[in-house]
């Protein structure tokens, strides 16, 4: 008799645990992922009283695989537009909230005894948040609509990105065992060409490539080519020397730009919970209850730090970014915890064999502790705050409402020169950094093949050459970008000055294209540097006029362009109001809000006028949505029927009244006792003394009084369906009726009462 796999045993094991306990979890109103974790201490060795795993090992690459969808399904909920969108006041924030933590958790670890590596790690671990929690307490207390949650989460997307480059940057130190300045620069600039060019080579051809392919493809198809994507991106990113988990996030981030996105999002959601899920588990196993009662200090020690240093770095970080102070200490209280990326953060240590194994254990009890304070520190946001604005001076007003509303302006100056000079920016590094990808996947690949079948030098010019081809368009993107602006003429036509400026920046964009072909050309004759800079510079000017590679560069422009902002477009134009009068009505502090009628509202059916929203709730309606009716700023007649969705207008807390009113109606309807209608069926037979017989079922009007329907006659042994309204009962005809329970057991004795 053949014996299943340890692999599949294990694996039902965790899931049927994992299951089991995170059911009774939901019962009891906590996080799932704290249910993961329960159930992997309940099956590990170190719990004596259920079967544990047999083969540990099997399960660490179930959890492997686990991060990797974790963080492809993160990245899908990402996207690098979205990152831009929650601008300077989420970076800002981040940035001071993730270094002091950084910091403050490597000197906790160095006054613990822990290694310079662990210590900073421990930093790593510290500074991270947990979305999964957040946004669960966000959610059941009714706050993911209020200003501060809009801010949180901000910081959370940035936290994510950051959290990717702190991995690679500490897969870096610990491969290297030190702390080399030169290296540790090199490494962060390798990492951010892999990252740009990965980011615009799958903008380019992706989005295209699923565009073609659409009308082939279904739901199983579709999965198929997302997970082969992210899988082919893992193993790249392993092969270049960087972690499978950046490479995972990567492919998500640039999927999550195609209009497919969402599909996509929908699709691996079951296998993100999935793997997922044995990842929990699996942070759950490494728990030695033993170890956790060893180091019960250093778990305290922690658990305060965390408590208290995110409050207070994340509040300030807020502050700093020009928001007030409520807002601040919303957002600062809502932080206060760590989640499950302090888990892949310390996997990956383990992994890299560079923390001792008590570490692991001891961060996850503070994350469980701090999970548990979680809704309670959210909730004690606003009488400290209350308590401080009370005590505040009152001419720091700026303090309390934010030096970016007070100084706040309704026209903003648009500077030529930063403009300029940001899109030069962007376009020469872009355009560098693409040309050196070819140069070295050219010198790698193509070099090799070519001067097999062309040996000595003719075979090194026939591969400079079309390395030069390939390179051409884009080095005259880097020359010819941005020179027929109209901030460009309007700076040259200003004055003698700023004509100096702009000579000065075409030069220098000049030069790095000059640079370009000359690291083409310097192996082929190391000793001829001074005449390889001149012919360079002629290559260069060459390239600069022929207007070929201008256009080509152009059209792949435009193309990846067109692919970037594609799906943004189609969601823009389903919207009621426009992304561009969206943000001006933000600046003003007017948010915009759809929220759908729920079909046992009181409201249905009520004009506006009769509801008067605005004096309630302070609200206006901009537009409602009827299936594929749009009405634009509906008038006081205007009415409320169920699945409606309406835009709304107003201030958070005017919206969050709105809404809370909206749920309180309904949890009202809800609480009361709803009759069941059920249609039921019954047969009447039509006897000789029937009222029924020799009339018309017109004549009956059984519809009309009754609210029943005969939907079948059986007549000398045939079964009628279709019959016409003036159909004549006959004796001896059996009726099939239909109709609710309670009025068709009436009609039934009505008729039977009187034909007896």
């Amino acid at each position: 008799m053949s014996h299943l796999p340890t692999l599949v045993t294990d694996l039902a094991l965790i899931l049927i645990t994992a299951g089991i306990v995170t059911v009774l979890f939901k019962l009891i109103k906590q996080p799932v992922v704290l249910g993961y974790i329960v159930a992997g201490l309940l099956i590990s060795p170190h719990f004596m009283l259920l079967p544990s795993v047999a083969d540990p090992a099997n399960i660490s690459q179930w959890a492997e695989i686990g991060v990797i969808f974790l963080l492809f399904a993160l990245g899908l909920e990402f996207s690098f537009k979205k990152l831009i969108a929650v601008g300077g006041t989420a970076s800002i924030a981040t940035a001071i909230n993730m270094g002091s933590m950084i910091t403050i958790g490597y000197i906790v670890g160095q006054l613990m005894g822990w290694t310079n590596i662990e210590s900073l790690f421990l930093g790593g671990m510290l500074s991270m948040s947990s979305t999964t929690i957040i946004i669960k307490a966000f959610v059941d207390m009714g706050l993911q609509k209020k200003k501060f949650a809009g801010i949180v989460f901000g910081m959370l997307i940035v936290e994510d990105l950051a959290a990717i480059l702190m991995m690679v940057l500490f897969t870096t130190l610990a491969v290297s065992k030190h702390f080399e300045g030169m290296e540790l620069i090199d490494n962060i600039l390798k990492l951010l060409f892999f990252i740009l060019i990965w980011f615009i080579v799958g903008i380019y051809l992706i989005p295209t490539i699923l565009k073609k392919l659409k009308a082939h493809m279904n739901d199983e198809t579709l999965l198929v080519i997302s997970v082969a994507l992210c899988l082919g991106m893992v193993w790249f990113a392993d092969a270049v020397g960087f972690s499978a988990a950046l490479g995972a996030f990567i492919m998500g981030s640039i999927l999550a730009e195609t209009i497919e996105a969402r599909h996509i999002e929908h699709l691996i959601e079951p296998l993100k919970n999935l793997f997922g899920a044995v990842f929990f588990v699996s942070v759950g196993m490494m728990i030695a209850p033993e170890v956790i009662v060893e180091y019960a200090v250093p778990i305290l020690i922690l658990t305060v730090v965390v408590l208290i240093g995110r409050v207070i770095f994340a509040t300030l970080g807020v502050l700093a970014s020009g928001q007030g102070l409520n807002d601040s200490l919303h957002a600062g209280f809502s932080l206060a915890q760590i989640g499950e990326f302090s888990f892949i953060i310390a996997t990956l240590g383990m992994q890299l064999g560079v923390i001792s194994d008590y570490i692991y254990p001891v961060i996850v009890a503070v994350s469980v502790i701090t999970t548990f304070t979680t809704p309670y520190f959210i909730r004690a946001a606003n009488p400290i705050s209350d308590f401080i604005e009370a005590r505040i001076p009152k001419g720091w007003n700026k303090l309390i409402i934010g030096y970016a509303a007070s100084n706040q302006k309704n026209v903003i100056k648009h500077n030529s020169w930063q403009k300029i000079l940001r899109n030069v920016l962007v376009y020469v590094s872009v355009y560098f950094s693409l040309s050196l990808a070819i140069l070295f996947i050219a010198r790698k690949f193509l070099k090799p093949v070519i001067t097999s079948y062309i040996p000595d030098i003719w075979g090194s010019l026939l591969y400079a050459l079309v390395t030069l081809l390939i390179m051409a368009p884009f080095m005259s993107g880097i020359m010819k970008r941005k020179n027929k602006t109209r901030e460009f003429k309007e700076l040259w036509e200003d004055n003698h000055l700023n004509k100096a400026v702009l000579i000065a920046l075409t030069l220098l964009r000049f030069g790095v294209c000059v640079i370009l072909v000359f690291f083409v050309l310097i192996p082929l004759f190391p000793q001829a540097t001074s005449l390889l800079l001149v012919i360079s510079g002629l290559i260069a000017i060459a390239i600069s006029f022929i207007q070929g590679f201008g256009i080509q560069s152009k059209r792949m422009e435009q193309k990846f362009l067109d692919n970037l902002h594609r799906k943004e477009r189609i969601e823009d134009s389903k919207r009621t109001i426009n992304l561009q009068t969206k943000d001006q009505l933000l600046r003003m502090n007017i948010h915009i809000e759809e929220i759908e009628v729920p079909p046992n509202s009181c409201r249905i059916g009520k004009t506006l006028a009769e509801l008067n929203f605005k004096q309630e709730t302070g609200v206006n309606i901009v537009s409602i949505i009827r299936g594929a009716q749009k009405i634009n700023i509906p008038t006081a007649n205007d009415r409320l029927y169920p699945f409606d969705r309406i835009i709304l207008a107003g201030t958070d807390e005017n919206i969050q009244k709105f809404t809370n009113a909206i749920e309180d109606k309904n949890r009202e309807m809800n609480e009361l006792v709803i009759p069941q209608h059920q249609v039921g069926l019954g047969q009447l037979v039509i006897e000789s003394n029937s009222p029924l017989l020799n009339r018309s079922i017109r004549d009956l009007k059984l519809r009309e009084k009754t609210e029943c329907m005969i939907i079948g006659i059986s007549r000398n042994n045939e079964y009628l369906t279709d019959f016409a309204a003036d159909t004549v009962l006959l004796e001896g005809d059996v009726l099939t009726l239909a109709g609710e329970k309670k009025q068709l057991a009436n009609l039934l004795q009505q008729y039977e009462n009187k034909a007896s």
